[in-house]
């Protein structure tokens, strides 16, 4: 069942790449009394995700931090070597919190995971954004397949 406004984030690891490693994430511990925007996409270096998702939340940081958010974290299913990776190759690290959730398990957790198999890509998020208080989702904003148009810095900043 996908999260819903109202809805407690699930309790799950996630990785993120830190000082040259991968460090584990706990979701309880990062949402946790803080206002967090958080979006999700299919995958890092792929086109809609490089050339407008990511570059937009990067772009508006600061806006975002004027509006009281804490952090912006970007998770996908892709392991925390090629977030790091495609963080930097961005240049995300002062402003987007790159999330790695190899494994899958926080896609499926939120009920968000789609079948990309026919494109040689597995099981992915789909491209969402949510707004998130001490962690409970008080937003959520999930894009039509193909679509990129509700998950965007843009239209998150209005609803903020």
């Amino acid at each position: 069942m996908t999260i819903q406004s109202g809805d407690r984030m699930p309790s799950v690891t996630l990785m993120q790449m830190r000082d040259g490693a991968p460090r584990a994430v706990k979701t309880d511990e990062l949402f946790a009394g803080k206002q967090v925007v958080l979006f999700a996409l299919p995958g890092a270096f792929t086109p809609t995700c490089s050339a407008k998702h990511l570059p937009g939340f990067i772009q508006y940081a600061s806006e975002f931090t004027e509006k009281g958010v804490d952090f912006i974290a970007c998770v996908s299913v892709n392991d925390a070597f090629v977030m790091g990776a495609w963080g930097n190759a961005q240049g995300a690290e002062d402003h987007v919190m790159m999330l790695a959730d190899g494994n899958a398990e926080f896609t499926k957790a939120v009920g968000l995971e789609m079948d990309a198999t026919k494109f040689g890509m597995g099981l992915r998020s789909q491209r969402y954004a949510m707004l998130i208080e001490d962690g409970v989702v008080k937003k959520l904003f999930v894009e039509e397949p193909g679509a990129y148009a509700v998950s965007s810095a843009e239209h998150m900043l209005k609803e903020i």
